[in-house]
């Protein structure tokens, strides 16, 4: 772990390095991520703006580097995935699962992922790698589920695998970072999950589910 200098940071420096992003994490749950200033992070923490620019270039930085964290956590998500079977009642309840886990993992990443889709909606190149670092996680072990099935001739040879996972998962962090908004539609947590199991199913499987 080293400063922005280039000095290896000591034990107590990376606990002020973790505890700068850790107040920095919570401020972005309640502040719009242009209002967080480094004096104000630094403040939290309890230490100067001198202290946060040893360890952080500027605000984004820090934010980048919160994200990068979160992305390699999202490694996870793979697991929902891989290896799964895909047929009967098992494919109903990996449809089940990779929806808990999806829906789950974006409620505690909520604040720092706005900021990713923020970043990356406005062409910021380090941003986007990594939102699609977390969606790949998810895409390339649903595109390979759709590929496995077609060679057992449980699906049609004309569907095309990278299409189905990549519309499947952009459903999915679509729905994922909209879960509030379901709310004011009427539509309960419950409910939300089944009937975004149901559609995941039907798209990797192009079959209804075996409950």
């Amino acid at each position: 772990m080293r400063t922005v200098d280039g000095r290896v940071a000591g034990r107590r420096g990376q606990a002020t390095r973790q505890k700068l992003l850790d107040c920095l994490s919570e401020m972005l749950s309640s502040s719009p991520y242009r209002d967080v200033k480094v004096i104000d992070v630094a403040r939290k923490a309890g230490t100067s703006p001198a202290t946060f620019y040893q360890y952080f270039p500027d605000v984004e930085g820090a934010v980048l580097e919160i994200a990068e964290q979160m992305a390699t956590e999202g490694a996870e998500l793979t697991a929902l995935v891989e290896g799964r079977s895909w047929v009967g009642k098992a494919g109903w309840q990996t449809a089940q699962e990779l929806v808990d886990g999806f829906l789950d993992f974006w409620r505690r990443n909520d604040a720092i992922l706005r900021v990713v889709d923020l970043g990356a909606s406005e062409g910021d190149k380090r941003f986007y790698k990594i939102r699609m670092k977390i969606l790949n996680s998810v895409n390339n072990s649903l595109a390979d589920a759709v590929t496995q099935l077609q060679s057992k001739g449980r699906v049609d040879k004309d569907v095309n695998p990278a299409a189905i996972a990549g519309s499947l998962v952009t459903m999915l962090a679509a729905v994922a970072s909209h879960q509030k908004g379901f709310q004011s539609w009427g539509v309960k947590q419950a409910e939300l999950k089944p009937n975004l199991a149901l559609l995941v199913h039907l798209g990797v499987t192009g079959k209804k589910p075996t409950k």
